[in-house]
This record gives structure tokens, C-alpha cells and sequence, in this order.
């Protein structure tokens, strides 16, 4: 007997993750009015939803602030989701989290994602600064503080009960008719628990780790406890990705991030991104090289056809119906971000099918 598979059992619905990349000889400006652009573009091919990411100091990453860029975001798309991935929370005041996602959930009601992650997103020194210039929340309470974000930005909102024993009401917004969709971020089998635990969605950051998904997967399905909502585990992945109408532009496109991966693991002064020309002008030693070699085989590299088969295949091995894809293709001289948007051309059908 032959069985016939449903579309949506081969292709999984796909969607991005953005840095928002700086290369040389680009303004923090251009940066942004890019991942604006790209934004539109994915909202036009049916990707499900598009976040960014939170990251401090980078010359390569102009994606700081996500509130500021959803916000951007949802006024220039009309159905795509919209969110982080993700607030790093460590840096945050909850309260502030919970204000800023219930004011980007009025402005984008039923689009916005709230994904948090437990890294701070940033060096030691960068840390400490964020630390000194604002209020900001105790690692070490977590936990505590997903819970807050979550109370504070529900209709009813959350109380404070004061050792006196009076009670104190306090609401993100005054009057929410929704609230943002909470995710939770990680690439560790901490996060994985946690998530099951508060029976909240979960993503596996596999564009940065590469290590310990099957484990940290089996953990969230095996350990999730529903909450109120009665919905059941919901989980996706993360995965670096550059599409090009030939597999050799594609590897060439791939150079300069991988690059950048090497200057980061081996603690060599960051850069803005280079094109593709200076990547491949200057010579890379033994080390990067092996760097370079081994990151390279956990990224969706090829055309349009090879990386929608990777990307199909990667799903079913690991049972979830989205990837959520980062853009990862680097520039030619004289370009802008022709390789960004071709990647997210070049893998849309999936995406526009199954979303």
C-alpha cells in the first residue's frame, strides 16, 4: 500500500530570525532600513513570523533593541508575527518587558511573540554597564521573573502583597484585550525543563549551539506540564541558512558569517561583517580554518531546492513543523542585502504553503 503525505507532514512552515548584520561600509542606518525591508519582503512569501534578536557591543549587529524594531516592524507588515528571540531578560527590569509587549500587543493585536531568553546577550564589561545604567532583573530569579512578565501582562494583571499584609494591583496596560505570546529561549537542557515546566513554548537556539538538541527536545516533551491554556507542547528550531541560485555562490556567501564565528571563538577583536571579497582576501589561519570547517556542517547551504529538502529533512528528524530561519548570506562588493532577501526567496515556497 502506498501512503500519501500531506503537504504539511514534509514541509514545515518556516519563519526568521534576524541580527539586523552591519558590514563594512554600512551605516547602522542602512542596517535597520534593510531588516525593515526584508520584513515586508517575508511577510509578502508567508513566513509565519519574524524576530529579532538581542545583542550589545557588536560592530557586525545593529539589533539591540527588539521592542523598537517590532515595533518598526509591525507598522510596516499586516500578517506576519512579529517579536524577540529574544528579550534577554537578565538585562531587563520585568515590569519594563511586561509594559513594552503589552503596548506592542495594542499596537499589533494577535501578532506579537515574546521570546526570552536567560544570557545576557553580551560581554562581561557590557553586562556590568547595563547593570549601572538602568534597572535590571536577578539571573538567578529567572524563573520568578518569566512568571511576573506573564501575570503583569494578562488582563488581570498581578498583586503585590506587602509584608504588612495589604495588597497592591499592578497591570502592564490598563485595559488589555490580548497579551503576547510568551516563548521561551535556550540552548540548554535548563531552559528545555523550564519551559515544560511553566508548559510554555519552547526554542531550541540551534543557529548558535548545535549541541544537545535531541536531548533538550526530549526533555521539554517529556517533562511539559500544561498550564491554564490546556495547550500542549510546541516547540521549533533555529537554523543558520544560505540560499543562492547556484551551491557555489551559496558557499561563497556563507564565508564572511563564518568569519565572523571564528573571530568569536577564538576571542579575536570583532569587526563590522566583511563581503565576501575581504573574507576571501585574507588568508585564514589553521585554527579558523577548523572553525570555519566545522561550523559549516550545521548550516542549510545550497540553492533554493537543496536547502528546502535540508531544511524538510531537519524537521521530520526532529518532529516539529517550523524552522525558523537566520539569513545568514553575506555581500558582494557593491551590493546591499541581495543575499539576505534571495535566501528568503529562494526557501519561500515551503514557507507560503504551509503557512
Amino acid at each position: 500500500m502506498r501512503v500519501e503525505l500531506r503537504v504539511n507532514d514534509a514541509i514545515p512552515s518556516l519563519s526568521v530570525l534576524d541580527l539586523v548584520p552591519v558590514r563594512h561600509g554600512q551605516t547602522s542606518a542602512q542596517a535597520v532600513s534593510a531588516a525593515l525591508d526584508l520584513v515586508e519582503r517575508a511577510d509578502r512569501l508567508g513566513y509565519r513570523r519574524y524576530w529579532f534578536a538581542e545583542h550589545h557591543n557588536m560592530p557586525s549587529v545593529a539589533s539591540t533593541t527588539p521592542p523598537v524594531l517590532i515595533a518598526a516592524a509591525a507598522a510596516r507588515t499586516s500578517r506576519i508575527r512579529v517579536g524577540s528571540g529574544g528579550v534577554m531578560l537578565p538585562n531587563h527590569s520585568p515590569l519594563i518587558v511586561a509594559e513594552q509587549f503589552a503596548a506592542l500587543e495594542a499596537l499589533a493585536p494577535g501578532r506579537i511573540d515574546l521570546g526570552i531568553g536567560r544570557a545576557p546577550g553580551s560581554d562581561p564589561v557590557i553586562t556590568q554597564l547595563l547593570n549601572r545604567s538602568g534597572t535590571t532583573s536577578d539571573v538567578s530569579r529567572f524563573p520568578d521573573h518569566v512568571t511576573d512578565i506573564m501575570a503583569l501582562t494578562s488582563p488581570d494583571g498581578a498583586t503585590v502583597r506587602f509584608t504588612s499584609g495589604s495588597e497592591y494591583q499592578v497591570k502592564a496596560t490598563p485595559s488589555a484585550s490580548g497579551v503576547p505570546q510568551v516563548w521561551l529561549l535556550g540552548s540548554s537542557d535548563y531552559s528545555a525543563q523550564l519551559a515544560a515546566s511553566f508548559g510554555l513554548p519552547y526554542v531550541f537556539a540551534n543557529h548558535f549551539a548545535g549541541e544537545g538538541l535531541d536531548r533538550a527536545l526530549h526533555l521539554y516533551r517529556d517533562q511539559f506540564v500544561p498550564n491554564e491554556s490546556g495547550e500542549g507542547p510546541r516547540t521549533f528550531v533555529t537554523a543558520n541558512v544560505v540560499a543562492a541560485p547556484t551551491a557555489d555562490e551559496a558557499e561563497e556567501r556563507a564565508v564572511p558569517q563564518l568569519r565572523m564565528m571564528a573571530r568569536l571563538r577564538t576571542n579575536k577583536p570583532l569587526v563590522p561583517l566583511e563581503t565576501v571579497e575581504q573574507a576571501k582576501a585574507d588568508p585564514f589561519d589553521a585554527m579558523a580554518e577548523s572553525i570555519m570547517a566545522s561550523t559549516r556542517q550545521k548550516w542549510f547551504v545550497g540553492t533554493g531546492a537543496e536547502v528546502q529538502g535540508q531544511l524538510a529533512a531537519f524537521a521530520a528528524q526532529h518532529g516539529v513543523d517550523e524552522i525558523m530561519v537566520s539569513p545568514v548570506a553575506g555581500a558582494y562588493d557593491g551590493e546591499g542585502s541581495e543575499g539576505r532577501a534571495q535566501t528568503l526567496e529562494l526557501i519561500a515556497a515551503p514557507a507560503a504553503i504551509a503557512a
